[in-house]
């Protein structure tokens, strides 16, 4: 402590100007760190949206962040002038040892300004699936989905993942562009059915199950083609029939809600089950083996 407080009277004694800058620097940090507050206190009481508290906490971070790096650097300029050679070096020596945490940083800066992804979307990158719940300068957090959970919901977990990788990986986001997805249901019935009748059921139940997206959907779509090359020639649901070893697959398609596949898909196949047990002449198809005596059967 005394040698530091040796070295500060000499530094003050060179340079009369260092304690108004240090002083200005201080102010400088407890004017914005105030004004954050200060924000912050605004929105709190103008709005109850935890999404929206959020964006205001990251926003006037990344502002006070910024404003307080140019505007004390301007007070030092002299000093970092003096510095130049020194600081040039050292960042050469920093980009190589810090190579990967700058990559992050370079990985935050394409989503900040390209947004492939925000807080709040549900998306896919390599292996890991999640719904995105925090970005950072050098990590993006999300609550992970699938897994060893079914039909996309959630594990409970959280999964860190570095920046970088919005460079490496392919990125699927589920609620970007057209903001819906098509879900399949497989349902197999015999040979014996009367396919036709079942055929009729599914598309009775689908068409039950998604008629309240026709209209919204079509609206969403109309926003998405004029971003991305999006078509589809239609919006309804639809069974398809085809032939398998053991009986008539018959596979549902329509449109859901990310978030709701499971849920829908569990109405989905109540609707089925009752439907089928009103109607003797549809029976469901399973694997199944037949032996031959020809002593017996000739």
């Amino acid at each position: 402590m005394k040698e530091f407080t040796e070295w500060m009277r000499q530094a003050l004694q060179s340079d009369p100007t260092l304690y108004a800058k240090i002083l200005a620097s201080f102010t400088v940090v407890l004017a914005l760190w105030l004004l954050r507050l200060l924000t912050m206190y605004v929105v709190r009481q103008r709005s109850d949206d935890a999404r929206v508290h959020y964006r205001w906490r990251k926003t006037s971070a990344y502002l006070a962040g910024i404003s307080g790096i140019f505007v004390v650097g301007w007070v030092w300029l002299e000093q970092l002038r003096s510095m130049s050679t020194f600081l040039g070096l050292l960042s050469a020596g920093l980009a190589i040892a810090l190579q990967e945490p700058l990559t992050n940083l370079a990985g935050w800066g394409f989503i900040v300004w390209r947004r492939p992804f925000a807080v709040g979307d549900r998306i896919q990158i390599g292996e890991h699936a999640g719904d995105v719940i925090d970005v950072r300068m050098f990590q993006f957090t999300l609550l992970e989905i699938g897994n060893w959970v079914a039909a996309d919901q959630s594990t409970g977990r959280v999964a860190h993942v570095p920046n970088r990788r919005v460079f490496t990986y392919v990125l699927i986001n589920y609620s970007k562009g057209f903001e819906y997805i098509w879900n399949e249901i497989p349902v197999r019935i015999t040979f014996e059915s009367d396919w036709k009748k079942g055929k009729a059921l599914l598309q009775e139940i689908a068409d039950r199950h998604a008629v309240h997206l026709g209209e919204e959907a079509r609206d969403r779509l109309r926003r998405a083609v004029a971003r991305y090359m999006i078509v589809y020639s239609a919006l309804t649901p639809t069974v398809y029939a085809r032939v398998e070893a053991y009986g008539v697959l018959l596979t549902m398609r329509y449109l859901c809600e990310p978030r709701r596949r499971r849920s829908s898909e569990a109405a989905v196949w109540e609707d089925i089950l009752e439907a089928f047990s009103e109607h003797a002449e549809v029976e469901f198809a399973y694997p199944t083996q037949r032996f031959y005596d020809r002593r017996t059967e000739g």
